[in-house]
């Protein structure tokens, strides 16, 4: 059994509120795996609002083509779900791969009486290789006999493909004088830099929010969240993230972005996703250093996230942390390479709170013991300032140690 990661929370799955409206169920499929969960269905009431965002990769999986067709038609009278595998991408698979969506979509709508264009599907593990659909529908019953609304830490289990743990978090927000709650879970381990949410999450809340607002949300909160972290620079074919709003809060709806209530839902919701992003880099394949860098004095926001995530990504960077050598040079060097403005003799950099080089050259209170002290640490933070303007941004990301080459050397073995 692979070994729990190092950066784990050291209290295991979170206890997630009951979200009313939402109820799960977790079966062994064997769709690649043996002896574990390995699918997962949310059945969602009546009346709910879905959001989500999804991979702008090119070669994007059929289910994640297929969600992006449902949001777009909007939603069909009636209750809604979401089908989750482990072990299969059912990405890159030709006209399987859309078959294989249609048919266990259709399974799912009959099991539950819904439209099938409610049922939003995922997969996620091995790339190019048919999904055995067939295992999937042949456990319907079991899936809709399981359903429970306490099964979240089940579900978010039986997503996990080289995850470490499972990944939770959840939050509770006053709406004016109304309790409302959050709750979601997340997989991912590898192939990780997002771009729109990430790997696989899905957040659930009892708000009654409507769906564009919920949208504006969601697509706004995913930039500083999940488009803010980085494992190993790849951006996966399936990444999506589904947020759901069963509206079983007693509250008037939220039908305005401009509504203050929308503010602070946001701000309880990004929270929650921060947390789930924050997860998937703790649990980056053979990850030791939860790494966070933040980029300021750059001419804009997007020009300091361009630098962060190029520090971050930079694989000499990761490496030096693993080894927990203090090399700033390599610092100076993914800043630059990042081709966005920076001034050389104003450029500063911050290992925690150790000015490191100052003004374009190594501050003359830095030691190369006070750097290598630091890197020690689990969770480490770097400041780089380009002095040449107000922008800012923090990105994460992990180090890169030689057991990311093992994990993925026979991923498919």
């Amino acid at each position: 059994m692979t070994a729990i990661s190092p950066l784990a929370p050291k209290g295991g799955f979170p206890k997630l509120p009951v979200i009313e409206g939402v109820r799960f169920a977790a079966v062994g499929a064997g769709v690649k795996y043996a002896g574990r969960l390995d699918v997962m269905l949310a059945e969602i009431a009546e009346g709910s609002t879905i959001a989500g965002t999804f991979t702008r990769s090119k070669t994007r999986a059929a289910p994640v083509l297929w969600c992006q067709d449902n949001l777009a038609m909007g939603a069909q009278a009636g209750g809604a779900a979401i089908l989750v595998n482990s072990g299969n991408a059912n990405a890159f698979t030709g006209n399987n791969g859309m078959n294989g969506v249609e048919t266990t979509a259709n399974a799912v709508a009959q099991t539950l009486g819904i439209n099938p264009r409610n049922v939003f599907v995922a997969s996620t593990g091995v790339i190019g290789e048919p999904l055995p659909a067939e295992r999937i529908t042949a456990k319907m019953g079991a899936l809709r006999d399981g359903l429970d609304a306490t099964n979240a830490e089940d579900a978010a289990r039986a997503i996990m493909t080289t995850d470490t743990y499972a990944k939770g978090a959840a939050a509770s927000v006053d709406l004016d004088g109304v309790t409302v709650q959050i709750a979601g879970f997340s997989k991912g381990s590898g192939m990780i830099a997002p771009d729109m949410a990430t790997m696989l999450v899905f957040v659930f809340t009892d708000a009654k929010i409507a769906q564009p607002v919920l949208q504006k949300i969601v697509s706004s909160t995913t930039g500083t969240t999940f488009n803010s972290i980085t494992v190993d620079s790849d951006t996966s074919t399936s990444d999506s993230l589904v947020v759901t709003a069963t509206g079983r809060a007693n509250m008037d709806e939220i039908t305005s972005i401009t509504d203050p209530r929308a503010t602070t839902f946001a701000t309880a919701l990004h929270g929650v996703m921060l947390e789930l992003a924050h997860l998937v880099v703790r649990d980056g394949e053979g990850a030791t250093k939860f790494i966070g860098i933040t980029v300021k004095g750059a001419e804009s926001n997007a020009a300091a996230k361009v630098v962060g995530l190029s520090i971050a990504n930079s694989p000499l960077v990761k490496t030096a942390f693993a080894g927990e050598d203090p090399n700033w040079g390599r610092i100076v060097m993914a800043t630059g390479k990042a081709g966005e403005a920076a001034d050389r003799d104003k450029l500063s950099i911050w290992f925690g709170d150790i000015l490191v080089a100052d003004k374009g050259w190594v501050s003359p209170d830095y030691s190369e013991e006070q750097g290598a002290d630091y890197m020690k640490g689990q969770d480490l933070t770097v400041t780089v300032d380009l002095g040449v303007g107000n922008g800012s941004a923090t990105v994460w990301t992990c180090d890169l140690t030689h057991q990311y080459i093992t994990i993925n050397a026979d991923y498919r073995s």
